[in-house]
């Protein structure tokens, strides 16, 4: 046997028998579940046991007995302290699925304890406590992430490509859309009754749903709102102070009006986004884009596009793929979560005072 074969073998051996490393010390990530009180935690417990190269090993919640259901599924320890958490070396990362209201407490800890941080949307209670989060991760260097994930679904990826590439010409107008039947239906009357008290969760539906379509619109244009203003209701009043939908309108700074609408309150949402610009137009219905441009070749708009790049994770599976390891993975920023949360507390201040409100802007800007 020559030298050269003995090498191949032993090379050949080797990669056989060596176990892919999940972390510098070939084990899991180690993370924490910090509040259980959002909508959407079953769906990330669910995610996270599908998960082999993370592992929740301590849970925390202000409800004792939220906190012990969400760790026995985990197979976590239950933290009695939250002290336990931010003085753990071996936990790399925090999930943040509390109440809204307890946002600042936990994010800026959690940044301050060099925890890589996720925290479900919206960031802050309004502009100040959101660019405070802002702040503090910035100055602490580490990870975010939220959970605005319409922006992965490969329609929005490909409208995101279309506007950068000038198949829109000059865009004069956008409007967003998303509601669902959460009031009709009693969605949030007894686990999530938090979620429909705007002293925990900051806002009522029309904040609560419109941030997502917010989200995309801002992304999208990628330039400042200058000034907004909105009309909320009660609607069926299910919801004691709680508005259970809105219709919003913003001009950004070179005067495109965009216009939101969100609400709890609709038993189907046809529309979910339209664009109008000088040289093309697209309208989302239905889970369907038409796309029309008289730059691309095809885009008559009588029918629906199908011709879409691929799409993205889940931001929440992003955020995972991020704290292990993964090269090249897209985040949304501390600043984009704080932004939207100030625009949205405009539209509440406009909505409140019947007047058009200024966009309140990080110090310094």
């Amino acid at each position: 046997m020559t030298t050269f074969t003995i090498l191949v073998f032993c090379l050949a051996f080797t990669m056989l028998f060596t176990v892919p490393a999940r972390g510098a010390e070939g084990s899991p990530t180690e993370i924490a579940l910090v509040g259980c009180a959002h909508i959407h935690t079953p769906d990330f417990v669910n995610r996270l046991k599908k998960r082999q190269d993370v592992k929740v090993v301590s849970v925390w919640d202000h409800d004792a007995e939220r906190a012990k259901r969400n760790a026995q599924e985990l197979g976590a320890v239950v933290a009695e302290d939250l002290n336990q958490i931010w003085a753990d070396k071996r936990i790399k990362a925090v999930i943040i699925c509390s109440e809204t209201v307890r946002h600042l407490e936990l994010v800026t800890a959690a940044a301050k304890a060099k925890k890589q941080i996720y925290a479900e949307k919206p960031i802050g209670i309004g502009a100040k406590d959101a660019y405070a989060m802002s702040d503090a991760i910035a100055d602490n260097g580490v990870l975010f992430q939220t959970g605005y994930f319409m922006r992965g679904d490969p329609k929005l990826q490909f409208l995101k490509e279309q506007i950068a590439k000038g198949a829109f010409g000059k865009i004069t107008r956008i409007r967003g859309c998303n509601a669902h039947e959460g009031a009709l239906g009693g969605w949030f009357d007894k686990d999530w009754r938090w979620m429909a008290d705007p002293k925990r969760s900051g806002v009522g539906a029309f904040g609560d749903l419109g941030t997502h379509s917010l989200d995309l619109m801002l992304w999208l244009m990628d330039r400042p709102v200058k000034r907004v203003t909105a009309a909320t209701s009660m609607g069926t009043a299910r919801y004691e102070n709680c508005d259970e939908l809105g219709e919003g309108i913003l001009v950004f700074e070179d005067g495109t009006i965009g216009t939101l609408a969100a609400g709890w309150d609709d038993l189907s949402n046809p529309v979910s986004l339209e664009i109008a610009g000088t040289e093309g137009h697209a309208t989302i219905m239905n889970g369907q884009l038409f796309f029309q441009s008289k730059n691309v070749e095809g885009a008559d708009g009588k029918h629906p596009w199908t011709k879409l790049p691929a799409g993205q994770a889940h931001p929440f599976d992003r955020f995972l793929d991020a704290i292990t390891g993964k090269p090249d993975v897209t985040l949304i920023t501390a600043h984009e979560a704080a932004y939207r949360s100030a625009v949205m507390d405009a539209l509440y201040e406009g909505a409140k005072n019947q007047k058009w409100a200024d966009v309140q802007q990080p110090a310094g800007k």
